[in-house]
């Protein structure tokens, strides 16, 4: 982080400064608005990107991990929002990005856990979006495929890796250029990378579940 801090500060002559925060732990989301206070700066642009993913049947998985990703995932977003968004509501601007998933565009057999998150995240910033629109305030749910980073690496053999080819999969670069083009015309939600993929991912949110279900059972089966 101080690495990445050091680049951002040479490359565009900005103040960068990292603060560590196991987002998991209440007490510690708890302290860091006074952390960021105390260094005289204010957020206005909040990014909830924090994450991991379990995979497999929901029986195998460790039970800590898969409270553990909620807190991360849900709770943790809605602590963070819940203590910046008032500083913004009152100066009336501001904008909340929240990296949900397209795996929350259906329930998800074999990273159930996972999927419900990220349809939480959807659902919560969505409805933001509607309540916060009026005071200035840009929210956006992105909602990747997937995205060439460590994800996978963290989480093991993942059945989303294994589904979608390789060529599917995009960059950490072009998720996050469209999500800040998203975010900046206050889009609702926005499925990064080319519209191939964009219309491929939607169809899943109008897909039958009785129909759905049974092929994702089969085909998210951790191999």
């Amino acid at each position: 982080m101080r690495e990445l801090a050091t680049q951002l500060e040479r490359a565009h002559g900005t103040r960068a400064v990292p603060l560590a925060c196991d987002l998991a732990e209440p007490d510690a989301r708890q302290g860091l608005p006074a952390r960021i206070a105390e260094l005289g700066l204010a957020v206005e642009v909040l990014v909830n990107n924090a994450g991991f993913g379990t995979a497999g049947p929901f029986l195998e998985q460790d039970v800590d991990q898969e409270v553990a990703q909620v807190r991360i995932l849900c709770e943790a977003v809605a602590d963070l929002t819940g203590r910046f968004a008032p500083n913004m509501a009152k100066k009336g601007r501001g904008a909340i990005l929240t990296t949900a998933s397209t795996s929350g565009f259906q329930p998800l057999p074999n990273t159930a856990g996972y999927g419900a998150a990220k349809a939480w995240a959807v659902s919560f910033s969505e409805a933001l979006h509607e309540e916060l629109r009026h005071q200035g305030i840009a929210v956006t749910a992105v909602c990747p495929g997937p995205v060439k980073t460590e994800f996978f690496d963290v989480s093991g053999p993942h059945p989303v890796e294994s589904f979608f080819p390789k060529f599917i999969h995009i960059s950490a670069e072009r998720c996050a250029k469209d999500a800040l083009k998203a975010l900046d015309a206050n889009r609702r939600l926005v499925v990064p990378g080319p519209l191939p993929l964009r219309v491929f991912m939607h169809s899943n949110r109008w897909a039958p579940h009785p129909v759905l279900l049974p092929f994702l059972g089969k085909a998210f089966r951790t191999r």
